[in-house]
């Protein structure tokens, strides 16, 4: 028997590969996704009795391949399937169009996905939504949860953006090297919420998760080949780097999120931290910064110090500075915050995120800082109250459960 659990994880980490190889196939979005489901429901049968196969990737685009076509000869209702060449560019040995290329140095299917999915006919919102959901298989929950929306609110946009592109018949192929320059934003954008969603897994998740992770630092590499001198694309390399680095670190052995500055940084991987060191660096030469070098560099600063109290909390600080002014994120501000608080103290903290408190009325993270602010500086019965609101909207057991010890702390005092 096949564990249930490593199954689920091998579905989700082929999917980027599977799905692109038969959209690539069949040209129909919808169609490329129904048959790596089918092929998926398959590989739960056939995997446990069987056992997995060598490559599940190749297996699942096999199988996949075969029930699209079933599906097309279903469609039709007896109808002669049409010609190979009318619904694939692929055959049984190596396509013109895979030869073209990989003569561009553009070989990677779900690479050529993210570009084909990021299309300027589609608004900028919706060209993240739909290649999040496409490449990476992310739930609609957790799409939504990424952008600060309802789940019905991304349901649509999702749903807009699909038909859109089978309305305007947009060509499943690569785009030049011009069209990949003005698509590479949207592109990273995309890129970098994968890797968020691995990276705030729970130690629960991890198995099934991590392969986001990993999966989004190898497509920033991957993009580094193709634009080899952009400092943004080193930078978001570099921050994916340094943010992975402390993976081992975030969590203890009963799955409680661990805080930057409790962690064990000698569970800090060197290698990864030395890679996104020298990435930004060389980044930072270029004297072009922005929003993702930027965010590396306050990463490189906390990897730079040797123990907490060796942080260079208002470096940080001058960093978010000039973030807030590139984005004008509420979040940034937010984040901005935990460096006022360890150089002014949490009153400036708190007076910096009150004016946050309608746009960030449902973010987990703002009610979790405030109440520690609040605790900090006496006002617990205030604390308790934004710690309630943030135990509300946890995204996870870890997280409610570090709040809770919060809670925990200023119910023991109250009975002292």
């Amino acid at each position: 028997m096949t564990d249930p659990a490593w199954i689920d994880a091998a579905l989700t980490s082929a999917r980027p590969q599977a799905v692109s190889a038969l959209l690539r196939y069949f040209r129909d979005l919808d169609l490329a996704e129904e048959a790596f489901q089918d092929a998926c429901l398959r590989a739960l049968k056939s995997w446990p009795q069987k056992g997995p196969p060598r490559d599940p990737a190749a297996w699942l685009i096999l199988v996949g391949r075969n029930s699209g076509i079933d599906s097309v000869r279903r469609r039709a209702r007896n109808q002669a399937l049409p010609p190979e060449e009318t619904i694939s560019d692929l055959d049984d040995v190596e396509a013109p169009l895979a030869e073209r290329l990989d003569g561009s140095d553009y070989r990677d299917d779900i690479l050529r996905l993210l570009f084909i999915c990021c299309h300027p006919d589609l608004p900028a919102v919706q060209q993240v939504a739909v290649a999040l959901r496409i490449v990476s298989g992310l739930s609609v929950r957790q799409i939504a949860r990424a952008f600060l929306v309802s789940e019905a609110a991304m349901e649509q946009r999702i749903t807009r953006a699909k038909a859109k592109i089978g309305q305007a018949d947009v060509a499943f192929e690569a785009p030049g090297p011009a069209e990949r320059a003005e698509r590479l934003t949207t592109v990273a954008s995309v890129i970098y919420l994968i890797f968020n969603e691995g990276y705030s897994s729970t130690v629960a998740e991890a198995d099934a998760r991590a392969p986001f992770a990993e999966e989004a630092i190898r497509l920033a590499r991957l993009l580094l080949r193709l634009f080899p001198t952009e400092p943004e694309i080193m930078g978001l390399a570099a921050l994916m780097l340094l943010q992975h680095s402390r993976a081992a670190a975030r969590f203890n052995s009963n799955g409680e999120i661990v805080l930057l500055e409790d962690q064990d940084r000698g569970l800090w991987n060197r290698r990864m931290i030395a890679e996104g060191l020298a990435l930004i660096d060389k980044a930072l030469r270029h004297a072009s910064p922005g929003p993702y070098q930027v965010q590396a560099a306050i990463a490189a600063l906390h990897a730079r110090a040797p123990a907490p109290s060796d942080t260079d909390w208002a470096g940080i600080d001058r960093l978010y500075a000039t973030l807030e002014a590139m984005t004008g994120s509420p979040v940034v501000t937010l984040n901005r915050s935990v460096a006022i608080s360890k150089t002014e103290g949490p009153e400036a903290a708190l007076a910096m995120i009150e004016p946050l408190a309608d746009k960030l009325s449902g973010y987990f993270y703002f009610h979790g800082a405030r109440g520690g602010y609040l605790m900090q500086l006496g006002r617990n019965n205030e604390a308790r109250e934004a710690f309630d609101r943030a135990i509300a909207l946890a995204n996870s057991a870890p997280e409610a459960a570090h709040i809770r010890l919060h809670l925990d702390r200023l119910q023991a005092e109250a009975d002292q």
